[in-house]
């Protein structure tokens, strides 16, 4: 496995996307260019920290950093495109919607897209990739408070607790309740519900 190298540049940007496995809601990424004069402590892939955690580290980078940007693809998109696709245009977006161009991109995970710029994808890059660990914490603190907002308006599927994940209650829920405006109908577990009951 290649070891994660560091480009030799300025303004590297960090992109990591929260939301490829469940079954609603929008893909949602994040794009950071940190400012290495103000280091942020404690950064680290947002799945090994605690919620107040994250919430701590968010408002630190978007405070601290020199750029931050949000890039997301909707359901609807997600079923037109398939999810890789529609996470590599969330993961554009939130690149391109930067106030500053990065010389470099730095993608967590196997594969990258056309930035535009030079872009290497890092395998568990947001737990080596400080830029990478940032953008992880932006995207997931973003996808849990619309899950947040969504179990407030549909509480009987418990978003809150799964985040819309597929778990056995969700799917009891979708099969109780039906299937939501924001499900993603491209996905199996929707797709053989709504066949079964001919939608």
């Amino acid at each position: 496995m290649m070891l994660y190298q560091r480009p030799d540049v300025q303004l590297i940007c960090g992109v990591d996307e929260v939301g490829r496995g469940p079954l609603i809601g929008a893909v949602v990424t994040a794009a950071v260019i940190l400012d290495p004069a103000k280091p942020i402590m404690g950064l680290n892939d947002s799945k090994k920290l605690s919620e107040k955690r994250r919430l701590e580290l968010a408002e630190l980078i978007k405070a601290n950093a020199l750029c931050w940007a949000l890039g997301r693809a909707e359901p609807a998109e997600i079923d037109q495109l398939n999810i890789l696709h529609a996470t590599m245009l969330a993961m554009q977006r939130a690149v391109a919607a930067l106030t500053l161009r990065p010389k470099w991109v730095l993608v967590d995970g196997n594969r990258t897209t056309d930035f535009g710029v030079p872009a290497t994808a890092v395998i568990k890059g947001d737990a080596l990739v400080p830029e990478i660990s940032a953008a992880s914490i932006l995207a997931k603190v973003t996808r849990d408070a619309e899950m947040q907002a969504l179990h407030q308006l549909h509480p009987e599927y418990g978003f809150a607790a799964h985040k819309g994940y597929p778990t056995a209650a969700h799917m009891a829920a979708i099969k109780q309740h039906g299937v939501l405006a924001e499900h993603r109908r491209s996905f199996k577990p929707v797709r053989l519900l709504l066949e079964q009951h001919g939608l």
